[in-house]
């Protein structure tokens, strides 16, 4: 007899005499896949929409989510039943997803009428409205059952759980975005709420239980610059469990919490299609043969034919190959447009299905549509003018940034320069008005941990420069430490490039101090003289940035024009999971197809082979004439 069958004959007996007439939907975990098919519910009572889930694993039993808190039946067990795996170990998840599940090594010594007692009196009592309010989600309880000890943590519903889950349709019809005013809450900002205003239980997303972003929230007490907080949450891509680390990076440990929630629900959202499902599967001469707008990959850059040769198991793109595609709108046309699912959910299942590895690269959210589209737009814009400083080897100006109105900038530059870093900035606008900062944190004795990059875009130029000081503020202080205990590791990429193969790699691989020197264009040589930084009004007060409006609406229009007619067209596809909107959440992907995207692996770098890599720096006057290969910097970005 399993505990779950022992423990629901004790909870029967013990439940009648407290005189609670309740069903019962009793089961273990950790023996089946929760991810797999439709896993039976428990045999004890189970299976009605008003049973109490029990579930079992060693010591621990999970009671809730309770019907009564549930709204239309969401979350559910099955819901539970995920979110619980999800934060399991590598060993375990693996057994349950890979193998053949896992059984119980003998009888439980944890089943005794003590604890049927204790769990009776837990049901009891919530059901008879005994027990705090459960919030925004409703609350599973952790019972010990050898301490008999009981913690609560909220649990919030699994948009893609079979059982409670309702997936809307991917139409075009659904996909045409409706974008109105959008009055900002401050003036000076960029967002139409305050991150205070959103009902975010971090409890409810990092907990060990049942957190739909990991199992906890990590706070870097050593950091000397920012309160960073980091979090991590793991999805299956065939064999490998994929570790997704988000976080928070301001002045108290209690708003980068905050942020990092933000985050990891955005990249949560943005992994995989988890609100609807793709819908469409065509290739794309099928498409464009019927007539139907889509997307040409092309645009959007592909790897080279050398890539494809190493890699056989990636299969190159052909327009006659059928993948799936996502509906996405035209900020342009002001059109719905088909684009291939792999290039906005850049963790789609399917592995099949990948031409490309893409990134979150212009992944955001807001508190509406036209704020996570302003953001992911000015993202986009960002890493395409980065990569092409970067590996076009641009001479760019160089902003003072003790000229700052902000005196918080002021003083992080301050700050660093304690730490043994130099802060330098640089002004990145190369196609269009819109400002973007690059950040340099540089030792200047060339040691180790040499140097951090970080960059910044928005229509405020200071607001721009604080988010590329605020990267590296974050991980300069951090950069020495890191590059001693990874020293052997990194100098091998120092003299292969090709093992630069991870998003991590890029940014640590310039803490050696030889890789520094591929900065040169940018920073100038150890001692060389170089020129006097300019200050933000000399750079940016001629009018030379688009204005900046009191509505995020107008800001977003003015940059999607100042976009479309160098050429470009703005995508914008929707991503945002059920509880996302609950909480008055946006999360959007925006495509810009012609702009260079960021890749991570020194041979899936599409931005070399795209034209705009050759011709973006002439058409800027920034050069007399196109780039050739023997001009382009040999070295990976070191984009963090």
């Amino acid at each position: 007899m399993s505990a779950a069958d022992s423990t629901a004959i004790l909870l029967r007996r013990e439940l009648d005499a407290h005189g609670a007439g309740v069903a019962l939907d009793i089961d273990s975990l950790g023996i089946r896949d929760a991810f797999a098919g439709v896993a039976p519910s428990g045999g004890q009572d189970g299976g009605h929409d008003d049973a109490v889930p029990v579930r079992f694993y060693g010591r621990h039993a999970i009671v809730g989510p309770f019907p009564g808190e549930t709204r239309g039946g969401r979350p559910c067990a099955r819901c539970l039943e995920r979110r619980w795996q999800a934060v399991r170990s590598v060993a375990l998840r693996d057994a349950l997803e890979l193998g053949s599940g896992t059984r119980a090594a003998g009888e439980s010594p944890h089943v005794t009428p003590f604890g049927a007692a204790a769990l009776s009196s837990l049901i009891a009592a919530r059901l008879g409205g005994v027990g705090p309010a459960t919030g925004a989600f409703p609350a599973v309880h952790l019972v010990d059952l050898r301490s008999l000890t009981i913690r609560r943590y909220p649990l919030v519903p699994d948009p893609e759980c079979p059982r409670c889950g309702s997936p809307a349709q991917d139409s075009a019809e659904a996909a045409v975005l409706d974008l109105r005013p959008a009055p900002k809450h401050r003036p000076g900002g960029f967002r139409v709420r305050d991150i205070g205003a959103y009902d975010l239980p971090v409890e409810a997303y990092a907990n060990p239980v049942c957190g739909s972003l990991g199992q906890a929230v990590v706070q870097d007490i050593t950091s000397l610059s920012t309160s960073a907080t980091v979090g991590c949450f793991s999805m299956r891509s065939g064999e490998y469990l994929r570790e997704t680390f988000w976080g928070g990076h301001a002045d108290t440990f209690a708003q980068s919490v905050r942020i990092g929630v933000l985050e990891g629900l955005e990249r949560y959202a943005g992994m995989r299609s988890r609100a609807k499902q793709a819908e469409v599967r065509d290739s794309l001469n099928g498409l464009l043969g019927q007539g139907v707008r889509a997307l040409d990959p092309h645009r959007c850059g592909l790897y080279s034919p050398e890539f494809h040769r190493a890699n056989p198991r990636v299969t190159p793109f052909s327009p006659d190959r059928e993948i799936p595609w996502v509906w996405g709108y035209s900020l342009r046309d002001h059109a719905p447009i088909l684009v291939p699912e792999v290039l906005t959910y850049y963790h789609a299942p399917g592995l099949e299905n990948r031409f490309v590895q893409e990134s979150s690269n212009g992944c955001a959210s807001g508190g509406s549509l036209e704020e996570a589209s302003y953001f992911g737009l000015m993202e986009v814009v960002e890493r395409d003018a980065f990569l092409i400083s970067w590996y076009g080897r641009a001479a760019l100006p160089e902003i003072d940034p003790r000229t700052s109105t902000r005196r918080s900038t002021r003083e992080m530059v301050d700050r660093l320069e304690m730490y043994g870093y130099e802060a330098r900035f640089f002004d990145t606008r190369i196609s269009f008005p819109i400002p973007v900062v690059t950040g340099v944190a540089v030792r200047p004795d060339g040691g180790l941990g040499r140097m951090c990059f970080g960059a910044g875009a928005g229509l405020d130029p200071e607001a721009a420069l604080a988010g590329a000081l605020c990267e590296i503020a974050t991980d300069a202080v951090n950069l020495q430490e890191r590059t001693e205990r990874d020293e052997q590791r990194l100098r091998a990429m120092a003299h292969d490039f090709d093992k630069v193969a991870a998003l991590h790699d890029h940014p640590l691989a310039y803490g050696i101090p030889e890789m520094g020197d591929h900065a040169h264009f940018l920073i100038g040589e150890p001692g060389a003289p170089r020129p006097a930084p300019r200050s933000f009004a000399d750079l940016y007060g001629d009018g030379s940035v688009l204005p900046v409006s009191d509505d995020l609406r107008d800001d977003l229009m003015r940059c999607v024009d100042t976009v479309t007619a160098a050429g470009f067209d703005v995508i914008v596809v929707d991503q945002t999971m059920p509880e996302q909107r609950d909480l008055g959440l946006t999360t959007v992907s925006v495509i810009v197809p012609g702009l260079l995207p960021i890749d991570f692996g020194w041979t899936r770098q599409r931005a070399l082979g795209m034209p705009r890599l050759r011709t973006a720096l002439r058409e800027a006057g920034l050069r007399d004439r196109d780039l050739v290969p023997a001009d382009l910097n040999p070295a990976p970005h070191p984009f963090p």
